[in-house]
């Protein structure tokens, strides 16, 4: 127990973070997490990044279990420590990258078991000496290796030793002091090599010569970063590389002078140079060039000069004298350089030219008039013409500049201020891609040639797209204020749509149709309303279903109204049966409703519900009249007032048995009243005595307010009898509430009746039938043996 107590504790994760932001493709982004340790992630990720941190320590349990990781970044955090056997679970590592750390010193246990590693990042660390171990022994997979940095002083001669070839090579080396001949020439073939030279150009051109002559190879482009070449001297160590025949030279971060230009060209003359690069170069002298003139660079094929400052540009003359190097290449760039114009070129310049790229500079309508020579179709052979960012305004005048150039096919005029597009325009009849995005166009007419298959137009202010281009099979309209998709019918051929960042609310699937040919589709970064048939619509897109992919990324689909899915992911949202079936619902719900309706009104029915309703109101009635029915019984004069002895409630079926006799039924009920050998009764009877035409509820009141007593003579039919219902429902309150202050009623048994046969509802005439004496009708007069009648009994 104790020996699996101390493994456990030596083992557990105890402290260690984790990290959740891996998404489906198992790629774990844990960088700008301000873990101090690396945090615990799925043993399943195949890339992990644990970039600018500030992780101290690497330890041997950190990465194990990541047998399947392929790619580790370590950049930007405080690395010191790492263990030796960190890595040795990374059997299937491709990339690492441990750059900007505080490594003092490269340990090769690190690297022996990443057989498979192939790209390995160990830049700006302070260590100080590579080579004194064979730190890359053993990876013989390794394709791209970067090391070096301001602390490196020293190379040895192993370096490089167990690389065999490589397709790239960094050497971060401005302040090396010490450099073993044949340290870097171990790796054959080299794809490509970059150095940064700074200190040993400026201090030691020896050095720097035998770091150029192991990596110089003619087929090996040469990236060259951080020189400052002034004086003839500078440029010595550019011997190795003409001896070695160097055919793809690159300037990076360059400080040179016009007189080390002039010098570098005659250091070069003859040598096969293909590609000459210069990028970021800062020029100082005054443009003076006659010495360079008769050096012969006829194999350049690509010059580019790219973020050109001159400093006292005042004093600078020109560059004209250097034409003569646009004589042969076939690529020329420009760009970023504040020219504001190229002369004309004669017969013998710029003849071989197809790629013209004259981006992000001065340029104006007229000054482009004299660089196009006008159009008069000097430059023959020009494919690609790049002239955006730029102070163009005038779109016909390009056009006629390259109608006559007759193999042209790319042309770019973005980034421009053109703001109006004229009718008609001629254009070559070879072009293929038009670039006029970034401009500010706010129609399209059909000045667009209808040749063109690829077309730019995003970031202008479009609004709608009415041009028929058959032949188009990209277009991109990003960045503009449309509310719909154009016309499909418009494209025939198209093939890729992008409109992102529009106005777009919505698409459905009859728009996609409508593109006979469309596949890729990428319409994110609008404000979407995410209606049923959207959300559903685009969901089903999103799966694949359908023949247009989205191709932008679920992502960028987001929901802007309404505003309770406001920044929800489309293809997150889940929209209720209520919001998206709202007929279908309320129709379901009516018909619910109706069914319930009827159920209750029937369950009402039989709980007699109705019969509690109308005794409410009668209550409610009874109640209001209470007092002035109190006050006339109060009153010794309301004798006058009281019409009838009693009001007589009885079933028109029993009218046999209560007034029999020798006359009929009706004149026994109406006129044989008074009883024999008693006074004479006046009694009130709902036939004779009920006045037509009012309603039945005020009559049956006004014929109880009006007589002393109410008899109910009960059977049967009274109980069955609706007449008695109502009778005896609107009296019920009044003449059995002690409030009301009514006399109690006179129930009169016509036959044998107990109190379960009346209705539970009549609860208080249950009651006094069971505790207040009541009469029997004689059962003689039952049977019909005698012809008294109801003053009889009386």
């Amino acid at each position: 127990c104790t020996v699996l107590f101390y493994f456990l504790l030596l083992h557990s994760d105890t402290g260690r973070p984790s990290c959740n932001r891996c998404d489906r493709r198992l790629s774990c982004d844990c960088s700008r997490g301000g873990f101090t340790r690396v945090p615990m992630v799925t043993d399943r990720a195949l890339t992990l990044d644990l970039s600018f941190n500030n992780i101290t320590e690497v330890t041997d349990v950190d990465l194990t279990g990541h047998e399947q990781l392929r790619a580790l970044s370590l950049h930007g955090n405080r690395l010191v420590v790492i263990d030796p056997s960190a890595f040795n679970s990374l059997w299937s590592l491709e990339e690492l990258d441990l750059s900007d750390n505080q490594l003092t010193a490269l340990d090769p246990r690190w690297f022996s078991k990443l057989g498979a590693l192939q790209q390995l990042n160990l830049l700006n660390n302070p260590y100080s000496c590579i080579g004194s171990a064979p730190v890359f022994d053993g990876l013989v997979r390794l394709r791209r290796l970067a090391f070096g940095g301001p602390a490196l002083r020293e190379i040895q001669r192993g370096a490089l030793s167990g690389v065999s070839q490589l397709e790239e090579l960094t050497v971060h080396a401005n302040n090396l002091t010490r450099y073993e001949s044949g340290a870097l020439a171990y790796v054959w073939p080299l794809g490509r090599v970059t150095l940064s030279l700074h200190g040993p150009f400026l201090t030691d051109r020896a050095l720097a010569s035998s770091v150029l002559a192991d990596v110089s190879y003619p087929e090996t482009p040469m990236v060259l970063e951080d020189l400052y070449l002034i004086g003839n001297e500078s440029v010595k160590p550019f011997y190795e590389t003409a001896k070695r025949r160097v055919r793809y030279i690159t300037f990076r971060n360059l400080f040179i002078s016009d007189e080390t230009i002039v010098r570098l060209l005659v250091v070069v003359n003859g040598v096969p140079v293909i590609s000459f690069i210069v990028d970021n170069v800062t020029l100082t002298g005054e443009g003076r060039w006659e010495r360079a003139n008769w050096t012969d660079h006829r194999a350049v094929d690509e010059f580019v000069v790219r973020n050109v400052v001159v400093l006292d540009v005042f004093k600078f003359v020109s560059f004209l004298q250097l034409q003569f190097l646009l004589q042969y290449p076939r690529k020329v760039s420009v760009i970023n350089s504040k020219a504001f114009v190229l002369p004309c070129p004669t017969s013998s310049l710029l003849m071989n030219l197809q790629y013209f790229d004259l981006s992000d500079n001065l340029l104006t309508d007229m000054t482009l008039t004299e660089t196009l020579c006008n159009g008069n179709g000097t430059l023959k052979d020009l494919r690609v013409l790049n002239v955006s960012g730029n102070a163009l305004k005038s779109l016909s005048t390009v056009s006629r500049l390259v109608t006559k150039l007759r193999k042209l096919t790319h042309l770019d005029i973005s980034r421009t201020d053109y703001s109006f597009m004229p009718q008609s325009c001629p254009w070559p009849s070879t072009l293929r891609h038009l670039n006029i995005s970034g401009a500010k166009l706010t129609t399209v007419t059909p000045c667009l040639p209808t040749t063109l298959e690829v077309l730019d137009l995003s970031n202008n202010d479009l609004k709608d797209f009415t041009v028929a281009l058959p032949s188009l099979r990209e277009l991109h309209l990003s960045g503009n204020k449309f509310l719909r998709l154009p016309p499909g019918n418009l494209f025939l051929n198209l093939q890729a749509l992008t409109i992102q960042s529009n106005t777009l609310n919505m698409f459905d699937r009859s728009d996609l149709q409508s593109y006979k040919r469309l596949s890729n589709l990428q319409a994110g970064q609008n404000k979407f309303v995410c209606s049923c048939d959207f959300v559903a619509f685009l969901q089903s897109t999103i799966k694949g279903d359908g023949d247009v992919q989205l191709t932008d990324g679920e992502e960028s689909y987001v929901c802007d109204s309404p505003l309770y899915l406001q920044g929800e992911q489309v293809g997150q949202v889940h929209l209720s049966v209520v919001v998206c079936h709202r007929v279908l619902f309320v129709s379901v719900s009516c018909g619910v409703a109706l069914f319930v309706g009827v159920l209750l009104c029937i369950l009402l029915w039989r709980l007699h519900a109705f019969w509690y309703i109308k005794m409410t109101w009668a209550w409610l009635k009874a109640k209001h009249s209470s007092r002035r029915r109190q006050r006339l019984r109060d009153d010794p004069s309301s004798d006058a007032l009281l019409t009838f002895d009693a009001f007589v409630s009885y079933s028109e079926r029993d009218e046999h048995h209560l007034f029999s006799g020798s006359c009929s039924h009706s004149e026994a009920g109406e006129n044989s009243m008074n009883p024999r050998p008693l006074q004479p009764l006046t009694l009130c009877l709902h036939k004779r005595d009920f006045l037509p035409g009012q309603w039945i509820v005020d009559n049956i009141m006004s014929a109880m307010e009006r007589s002393r007593r109410t008899v109910f003579i009960l059977s049967e039919n009274f109980v069955q009898s609706d007449w008695c219902r109502y009778e005896l429902d609107f009296s019920h309150f009044w003449l059995f509430d002690g409030d009301a202050g009514g006399d109690p009623a006179i129930l009169i048994l016509l036959e044998p009746l107990s109190k379960d046969d009346i209705p539970k509802r009549f609860c208080k005439l249950r009651k006094l039938m069971s505790s207040t004496t009541y009469l029997e009708w004689p059962k003689r007069r039952r049977e019909g043996r005698s012809s008294g009648g109801v003053s009889a009994t009386l």
